[in-house]
This record gives structure tokens, sequence and C-alpha cells, in this order.
């Protein structure tokens, strides 16, 4: 038996006018301290970015399946007192994988060893040094990732 949908809406009003603004995760500062899931057979990474990518998503997939992407965002946070621009990526399975910034990739072979932090610099560098985005692996003792974030 067809259904008349036709019925009044009286009273009702338009939610999407009283809807309150959704804060951008992004735009607020992450004062937060970061817990890495790093063990056995999983490693992290932190990928260091000036201001300008803050806010923008990187990609990250293994090198062997380009099509299996997530992402993080670049997020301002602090180191020592200062504003620090970083993505991290933690609970990455050991291997080698493909960074993507805007659809288009930005490093390729990045090493994720098991139980360690993975660091990339894509910071651009001071005068008169050579350009180029480091990559630093390791641990410190504490268990923090080499960078302090």
């Amino acid at each position: 038996m067809p259904h008349d949908h036709a019925h009044s809406h009286a009273g009702s009003h338009d939610a999407l006018a009283h809807r309150h603004p959704v804060e951008d995760y992004a735009a607020r500062k992450h004062p937060e301290f970061v817990v890495l899931e790093i063990g056995e057979d999983v490693g992290a990474l932190i990928v260091y970015a000036d201001a300008g990518m803050h806010g923008v998503e990187i990609e990250i997939s293994p090198d062997d399946d380009h099509e299996r992407r997530s992402h993080k965002q670049v997020l301002e946070r602090s180191i020592d007192g200062r504003p620090a621009f970083t993505a991290v990526f933690d609970g990455l399975a050991a291997g080698t994988y493909a960074l993507w910034d805007r659809g288009q990739a930005r490093a390729r072979g990045v090493t994720i060893p098991r139980g360690q932090v993975t660091e990339l610099d894509w910071r651009k560098p001071a005068a008169g040094t050579r350009e180029g985005a480091a990559q630093r692996t390791g641990a410190r003792r504490d268990g923090a990732p080499p960078g302090g974030v």
C-alpha cells in the first residue's frame, strides 16, 4: 500500500541554522603529550614541517602498496617551549613507506624499524645549508622520541 508522505512540518525549524561551528582540530595548539604505539613489530614516524604546512594532511603508504594510504595532519605542538609543526604516525608495521604531500610522492623508501621512532625533517633549511629531508631513527632511554615531541 503506497504511503502519502505529504504532511505538515509546522513548528519545525531548520536544524542547520542552529548548529554550532565545529572546531578545526588542527587550528588549536596541541600541548598534550604524544603517546606512541611502538613495540615488537611496530614503529613510529615523526615528520617535522614548517608552519606553512600547519593543517596539511600527510599520507603514508607501504612502499609495495601505494593504494593503501592513511593520513595524519600537521599539528602545532611545542618542543622546548617553541612551536613545532609535526605529523606523528604510530603503530606502523616495520617496513618501508612512501609519504605523500597533497597527492604527490614526497619521500619513498622511508624505513620504519620495529620498536623505534624514525624522524623526517621537512623544514626548509637555514640559509647556507643543504636542502633535503634528513631521516633519523632511534629512541631515547626514557622512551621519548629523539626530537622530544
